[in-house]
């Protein structure tokens, strides 16, 4: 059995950041009185305070530090650990070795994810992300961490994209903390994962809501049809607190790793 690596690497990337100007202050608020994709915050940097919102991606990027002092420090998120150590540990149970993993890794932001799985010896790493912020922020916070980075769409990529990652033959799709509020629809991830060869490794994690019936995000039945098809295997399923709200309150998220057995059918995409 290979050796979890449990410990986060951001304490390490963050004290090398020098974001000790950097004040974070949380809104008082009641337990109900924000949902997560409207959550916000005061940061003081340099004696001047501003408002961010927590899903203005763009806004958290640019200042060097801030995502991990929020998200990790403040807040205590521990996805990117979970979701590669339970990778790992599966990755472990079929005798795979991480190093031949060449990963696209959605939602990349400013490399978090890629951070963890290059602990785990994973040396193939492609990112993927949305606005150009975030593929800014990791050349700036995790040099040479990425063997490639696209800005991208991936309801409406384009056939030179498409080409360039196609030619990265990859393996394995992760993305984490990503997906069910609109940064990375349905659509997306499964055009993420037509990308992929056959077979391939997935692993994710989603607010546990978006796996429940009454999900409108349209997860719930992309997932069980991906499974029931056979187009993927689900492996494992762990639930597990993501991180506190702003009001302290926790936020269950379920990570899963599944195994791609059979490519995704035009028709779907």
């Amino acid at each position: 059995m290979a050796t979890q690596t449990t410990e986060p690497c951001w304490p390490e990337r963050l004290a090398a950041m020098n974001t000790t100007d950097l004040e974070i202050r949380l809104p008082n608020l009641q337990q109900d009185d924000l949902s997560q994709d409207v959550e916000w915050c005061e940061v003081e940097i340099e004696g001047r305070r501003r408002r961010v919102r927590f899903h203005d991606y763009h806004e958290v990027y640019a200042v060097p530090g801030l995502y991990e002092r929020l998200f990790y420090e403040t807040l205590g998120c521990t996805s990117p650990t979970r979701v590669a150590g339970l990778l790992e540990d599966v990755l472990d149970d079929f005798d795979t070795a991480p190093d031949s993993l060449r990963v696209l890794d959605v939602g990349a932001g400013n490399g978090m994810v890629g951070d963890e799985l290059a602990r785990r010896d994973v040396t193939h790493l492609v990112g993927i992300d949305i606005i150009p912020e975030a593929r800014d922020a990791a050349w700036r916070d995790r040099p040479g961490l990425y063997d490639d980075y696209f800005v991208a769409d991936l309801t409406d990529l384009s056939e030179k994209h498409e080409e360039r990652l196609r030619k990265h033959k990859l393996n394995c799709l992760t993305t984490v903390a990503a997906l069910g509020f609109g940064d990375i629809p349905a659509q997306a991830f499964l055009k993420a994962l037509d990308l992929t060869e056959t077979p391939a490794w997935l692993a994710f994690n989603i607010n546990e809501k978006f796996l429940r019936e009454q999900d409108d995000s349209g997860f719930a039945s992309l997932v069980r049809q991906l499974n029931r098809e056979g187009i993927i295997e689900i492996q494992t399923y762990r639930r597990y607190c993501h991180r506190v709200s702003v009001t302290g309150k926790k936020l269950y998220y379920v990570a899963a790793v599944a195994r791609k057995l059979l490519d995704v059918p035009d028709h779907m995409i």
